[in-house]
C-alpha cells in the first residue's frame, strides 16, 4: 500500500557527478533510509537509473519519484532540494504494469519482465523471418524484417516510437506491436492489441537467421519462440508533480512538445 506521509526517503543515484553530488546533499538534509522501510523512493539519474529502479523493486509497492540528474529525463521531474517532502505529498501516483517475455531456445524457457518493450532482433546480417500470433489464431504467417517489439503505453514513447510505432496514452488498455525495418509486408506498420492478448511469435529458419530476445536490458540469444503477455499482477508506483504527470508528458509528446 503506497503511504500518504513521507518521512522516510530513499535515495538511489546513478553514477554520474551530477548524480552523486545530488545524493550526497539531499541525504544530508532528509536522510537515506532503508528501502524495505521507505515512504518512497527517490531516483536521481536520468531515464535509465529510473528503469533500473523499478526493474530492482517491482514488488516492494514503494512509490518511486525521480528527479533528473541525466539528460532526456521523460520519466523524471524537474531537480530541486527543497521542499522535497511537500512535493512528494503533493505528487499524482501513476500505476504502471510490465510485460512478461518468455523465451524459448534449445536449453528450455527463460522469463523476464519489461517495463517498456519486448523485442526481438536479428543477430546477423540475415533478416528475420517470423511468424506472429495472438491469443492462439495466427495473424501472420511470416513477417520479414529486422526485428518485432510489444510496447507497453509507458514504453511506447521510447523505442517503440523510434521505430515509428504508436504513442498510446498511459491508462489506455492496449499494447503496441511494431516492426523494425519491416521488409515483407512492406506495408505493415504494426498493430494495437488489447492488454490482455497473449502474443506468440514464433522464429523461421531459426538456424539460418538466428534471433535474439529483449525484455529492457535483459537478452536471450537464439531463441526459438517468444511468447508475451501483460503482467497485470505487478502494479509499479511512479509519482510525478502535479501538471508533470506521465500522462500529460506522453499526451504532450504527440503535439511535438
Amino acid at each position: 500500500m503506497v503511504k500518504s506521509s513521507f518521512e522516510k526517503i530513499a535515495f538511489v543515484a546513478s553514477e554520474t557527478k551530477e548524480a552523486q553530488a545530488a545524493l550526497a546533499k539531499l541525504a544530508k538534509r532528509y536522510g537515506n533510509a532503508e528501502i524495505e522501510r521507505a515512504d518512497a523512493i527517490v531516483a536521481l539519474g536520468g531515464d535509465g537509473l529510473m528503469l533500473q529502479t523499478m526493474h530492482r523493486h517491482l514488488t516492494s509497492c514503494v512509490p518511486i519519484y525521480g528527479m533528473n540528474r541525466g539528460s532526456v529525463g521523460f520519466l523524471l521531474n524537474d531537480y530541486r532540494e527543497n521542499g522535497l517532502k511537500e512535493r512528494l505529498a503533493k505528487a499524482e501516483l501513476t500505476i504502471i504494469h510490465p510485460l512478461r517475455m518468455t523465451a524459448h531456445d534449445g536449453d528450455g524457457a527463460h522469463e523476464a519482465l519489461a517495463i517498456n518493450e519486448s523485442s526481438l532482433f536479428r543477430q546477423i546480417y540475415q533478416a528475420d523471418k517470423l511468424k506472429i500470433s495472438v491469443d492462439g489464431t495466427v495473424r501472420m504467417d511470416e513477417l520479414i524484417c529486422d526485428g518485432v517489439l510489444v510496447s507497453t503505453p509507458a514504453g511506447s514513447t521510447a523505442y517503440n516510437l523510434s521505430a515509428h510505432g504508436p504513442i498510446l496514452p498511459i491508462n489506455a488498455p492496449l499494447l503496441a506491436m511494431t516492426p523494425i525495418s519491416p521488409f515483407r509486408p512492406r506495408r505493415w506498420r504494426g498493430a494495437l492489441l488489447p492488454n490482455d492478448a497473449k502474443v506468440t511469435i514464433e522464429v523461421l529458419e531459426p538456424d539460418k537467421r538466428p534471433v535474439s530476445a529483449v525484455a529492457d536490458h535483459t537478452e536471450f540469444r537464439d531463441v526459438v519462440k517468444v511468447e508475451v503477455t501483460e503482467e497485470s499482477g505487478i502494479d509499479i508506483f511512479m509519482m510525478f508533480d502535479p501538471g508533470h504527470t506521465l500522462a500529460e508528458r506522453i499526451l504532450a509528446e504527440q503535439f511535438g512538445y
